[in-house]
């Protein structure tokens, strides 16, 4: 019976370990689908994680503003004056902290306009998995290739000069005779 054994344990051995290759290499394989797949769940999540980020600095910039003083409404012309706005005999907090950038892990790059700050924005080039469902004031996102180009920004709206009203219609002028011509009335 030993000698039986002794022939065919060569055989289960060899059996042995081309299961066990072949547990390994199924394993391997496995564990870079899933990271993989945990990259990509990961990558979403800074994604979400910096459309939040740039909301909240778009919000408080815009706070910062409506918040000013008087008639003359003013930027903010350091994003720490959105921790503490001293303006106020009781301080206003636009902001409650300053969020770093969750794509590079580092700060955020400031948009100016002028001495002052309207917005912020990654530095990172790399490119979005994201490119559809934004919210309707990031429409423009869609067209992004990277994400440097996601610019969270507060555009003050203009005040918007009013022109001066058009002259009397009594004669319109023939630009090719010179001459004027009476506009044809239009009966009800």
């Amino acid at each position: 019976m030993r000698a039986e054994f002794n022939a065919v344990a060569p055989r289960l051995r060899g059996l042995v370990l081309l299961a066990l290759l072949l547990f390994i290499a199924l394993s391997s394989l496995w564990v870079s689908l899933a990271s993989d797949v945990w990259a990509t769940v990961r990558q979403r999540e800074r994604e979400a994680e910096l459309l939040f980020v740039g909301e909240q600095y778009r919000r408080a910039i815009e706070s910062y503003w409506r918040a000013s003083p008087g008639s003359a409404r003013t930027l903010p012309v350091s994003l720490e004056v959105l921790l503490v706005d001293d303006r106020f005999p009781m301080p206003v907090r636009h902001l409650r902290r300053l969020y770093a950038d969750p794509i590079t892990g580092g700060e955020l790059a400031v948009v100016h306009e002028g001495n002052a700050i309207t917005g912020v924005y990654s530095i990172s080039t790399d490119a979005p998995r994201k490119v559809a469902g934004f919210p309707p004031r990031y429409q423009h996102f869609v067209d992004a290739n990277s994400y440097d180009q996601w610019r969270f920004v507060f555009l003050p709206p203009r005040r918007q000069l009013r022109a001066p009203p058009p002259p009397p219609r009594s004669a319109v002028q023939d630009s090719d005779s010179g001459l004027s011509q009476r506009p044809q009335r239009m009966t009800p």
